[in-house]
C-alpha cells in the first residue's frame, strides 16, 4: 500500500462527491490543500451543488448521469474565472474517474450498486482506494477482496465503524482476533413500539438522532439494514466469518467499534460522531492529521450505553445476517431489493413495516449461484430489482 507523505500532495478521484461522504471528503481537502488536490468530481445528479465544487476545487475531469446533464453542467459553468474540466457522463464516465492516470487515491462513496464497477475498475488500475461504498462488498466481497489481493491495493475503510476496526486491530496479530464488536445506534425507532411502525412515514426515518446521512442510508439507519450491510462488508474486509461479527446498540455513538481477542482484552476506538476523522484516517494512513476535531466530553455523557439488537422490531438486521451466512448470490440480492424498497417508501408507495417484507419475498424466490462471477453478480442484482419493483406494485 502506497502512503500519503507530507511533502507530496495525493491526487483524488471522488466518486460521490455531492453526497454526505462527498462533501466531507472536500472538506478534509480544504482544510489540507499542502496534502490533497482533486483531480476529479464525479456526482449523480445534482449539478448545483457539482458546478460550486468545480469552481473551487477545479478538477480535471467532471462526471454526471447522462449526456443531458454533462450540457447543463458546461453551461452552467460559462463565464466562470477556472479552467474548464473535460465533462463525461455514464457509466463511462464513472470508470474514467475511477481510472485516470494521474490519480493516487479513489474515493468511492457513490450510494448503492452503481458504485461496484467504478471501485472494480479502481483496483483493477492499481489506485489506492477509500471504500464508503459499502454495496461494493455486500454485492461481490469474494471477487472485490480476490481483486484487489491480485493487484495488491489496500482498501481503506471510511464507514466509521469499520475505519474503527481497523484502527483497533493496528499493532495486534490477526490470529489473535475473537470477535468484532460491531456498534449500531439504533437509528431513529429504537425506543418506538412495534404496533406504531405500520403509521412511520419517510419524513420519521429520515430524522436520525445522531447522524448527518443522505436519504437512502438515513433510510437503512432506521430499519438497520445498515448495520446488516456492515455485518457483510466487515466479513470480507476483516477475512473473518459472519459469526465473529456481533452487532451491539450504541445510542451515543461515541464507540465506533470494537475489537475482542482471544485473551479477553476488548479495545475500542471513540470519537464525537463526525464522519471526518475516519474519512481523513482513510485518506492519510498512516499518518493522522490535526482536524481540530473536539474529544468526547465524556463529564457530560456520563455513560455510555449498550443494548442487543431487537431482531423482531427490526427483522432487515436478521435478513442480512442470514444472506451473509447463506452466501452465493443473496447478498446482491438483498442489497438490490432493499435499494427498490427503500425508494418505494420514499415515494409513499409502501409502508415502512412492508420494507423487510419486500426483501425477504425477494430473496425466498431467488434461485442462487455458487461462486458467481461478476456477470451473473449482476444479473442477480437486475433480476432482484425487477422482482421487487413488481412486487412493490401490488
Amino acid at each position: 500500500m502506497s502512503t500519503s507523505q507530507t511533502n507530496c500532495v495525493k491526487k483524488l478521484s471522488i466518486l460521490g462527491c455531492t453526497g454526505s461522504i462527498g462533501t466531507s471528503t472536500l472538506g478534509v481537502v480544504r482544510k489540507f490543500p499542502d496534502h490533497f488536490k482533486v483531480n476529479a468530481l464525479a456526482a449523480y445528479t445534482n449539478i448545483e451543488i457539482l458546478a460550486r465544487q468545480i469552481v473551487e476545487f477545479q478538477p480535471i475531469l467532471a462526471v454526471v448521469k447522462n449526456q443531458d446533464l454533462a450540457q447543463k453542467l458546461e453551461s452552467s459553468l460559462e463565464g466562470a474565472a477556472i479552467t474548464m474540466p473535460r465533462i463525461a457522463w455514464g457509466d463511462q464516465g464513472y470508470e474514467e474517474a475511477a481510472i485516470l492516470e494521474s490519480t493516487d487515491m479513489v474515493i468511492s462513496s457513490m450510494v448503492g450498486a452503481a458504485g461496484l464497477l467504478p471501485t472494480l475498475a479502481a483496483i483493477r488500475a492499481k489506485k489506492e482506494v477509500a471504500l464508503a461504498n459499502k454495496e461494493t462488498l455486500v454485492m461481490a466481497g469474494a471477487l472485490v477482496m480476490a481483486e484487489a489481493a491480485a493487484n495488491n491495493v489496500a482498501l481503506m475503510p471510511i464507514d466509521s465503524e469499520h475505519s474503527a476496526i481497523f484502527q483497533c486491530l493496528q499493532g495486534n496479530d490477526r490470529k489473535d482476533l475473537e470477535k468484532i464488536l460491531l456498534t449500531a445506534s439504533g437509528g431513529p425507532f429504537r425506543n418506538v413500539p412495534k404496533e406504531n411502525f405500520e403509521s412511520l412515514t419517510p419524513r420519521d426515518a429520515l430524522s436520525h438522532p445522531t447522524w448527518d446521512m443522505g436519504a437512502k442510508i438515513s433510510i437503512d439507519s432506521s430499519t438497520l439494514m445498515n448495520k446488516g450491510l456492515e455485518v457483510i462488508e466487515a466479513k470480507w474486509l476483516f477475512d473473518v466469518p459472519q459469526q465473529a461479527i456481533q452487532v451491539v446498540v450504541h445510542p451515543q455513538s461515541i464507540v465506533h467499534s470494537m475489537v475482542a481477542y482471544k485473551d479477553g482484552s476488548v479495545i475500542a476506538q471513540l470519537g464525537v460522531p463526525d464522519m471526518a476523522g475516519a474519512i481523513a484516517y482513510a485518506m492519510s494512513y498512516p499518518e493522522r492529521l490535526p482536524l481540530g476535531q473536539p474529544i468526547p466530553d465524556f463529564f457530560a455523557l456520563g455513560a455510555l450505553e449498550f443494548f442487543e439488537p431487537n431482531m423482531e422490531k427490526f427483522p432487515c438486521l436478521a435478513l442480512a445476517q442470514q444472506a451473509c451466512r447463506d452466501g452465493k448470490t443473496y447478498p446482491a440480492v438483498l442489497n438490490a431489493a432493499n435499494e427498490i424498497a427503500v425508494q418505494a417508501f420514499l415515494d409513499s408507495q409502501i409502508r415502512f413495516t412492508h420494507i423487510p417484507q419486500l426483501i425477504e419475498k425477494c430473496l425466498n424466490a431467488h434461485k442462487p449461484v455458487s461462486k458467481p462471477v461478476l456477470e451473473q453478480i449482476l444479473d442477480a442484482d437486475q433480476w432482484a430489482r425487477k422482482f421487487a419493483a413488481q412486487a412493490a406494485r401490488q
